[in-house]
């Protein structure tokens, strides 16, 4: 099986069968349509067993997605300040060491299907590995993840080595002293599993403040300034890219960075 078409098929077809209300599903015509239907699939898929064939099949599937989108190597950026970067675009096609996913407290990805937010991206450009990974974390910790605190998983199909998921606060009035201290934590709690696992370069997205609706400006100015107190204090400190995707979050980290 060696087209995209036959590997988006087959994987279409394996997922229909497993859930009795997708049997009837009718594959589009258009290939476009067809990977759409795919992602929205695997979107859904709860986290259980899959057979290797569907893991060889999806992997060759998504790594030629990959190669199609192209892959951008962080050394391959100029620093905006020692140690920073500043990159916009797709995290997903980044490569380095470890990318931030801004997960929700489940840590089990986004089950809204083909929604724009980076968890659902960074799930899908994975494989369905990755949800089983986190859903094994969340076994053994039988609770919810705290807002604040970070876990580190294999990457599987993305170019990057390591995911590092981080709950934000979620913002639903005024911004508290609390909410802030807690977004900061979503950066340290990162930057203390980078210096674990001895990692050279971590992304960030900008945490917070897509769907759970922390103000932009603010949210960047906690985040340059944790990340740089953190850096004047731990000598081996990974080097940090600030990955944002708006135009707006650019300009935002383009004035802080200056």
């Amino acid at each position: 099986m060696t087209s995209q078409t036959d590997r988006q098929r087959f994987l279409i077809e394996t997922l229909k069968q497993e859930e009795e209300s997708w049997r009837g599903i009718k594959i589009p015509d258009r290939k476009e349509e067809q990977k759409r239907l795919l992602r929205s699939l695997m979107n859904l898929r709860p986290p259980r067993p899959v057979s290797a064939e569907f893991l060889a099949v999806q992997d060759a599937y998504l790594q030629e997605e990959q190669r199609r989108k192209g892959i951008v190597d962080w050394k391959d950026l100029s620093p905006v300040q020692p140690g920073i970067y500043l990159w916009q675009g797709d995290i997903t096609r980044l490569r380095a060491d470890a990318v931030v996913n801004a997960a929700n407290s489940a840590l089990l990805g986004c089950f809204v299907p083909c929604h724009g937010c980076i968890d659902n991206a960074i799930h899908w450009a994975a494989g369905v590995q990755l949800r089983l990974e986190c859903a094994r974390i969340m076994e053994g910790q039988r609770a919810e993840e705290p807002t604040g605190r970070a876990k580190i998983t294999k990457a599987y199909n993305l170019p990057c080595r390591y995911v590092l998921h981080t709950v934000g606060p979620i913002i639903s009035g005024s911004v508290t002293p609390k909410d802030c201290e807690l977004l900061a934590g979503c950066y340290r709690s990162c930057l203390e599993l980078a210096e674990e696992y001895r990692l050279e370069s971590i992304a960030f997205c900008c945490i917070s403040t897509g769907e759970f609706h922390f103000p932009n400006k603010l949210a960047a100015d906690i985040a340059v300034k944790t990340v740089k107190s953190w850096q004047k204090e731990h000598k081996q400190s990974p080097e940090v890219i600030f990955n944002v995707f708006k135009d707006k979050d650019y300009g935002i980290y383009q004035q802080l960075l200056q």
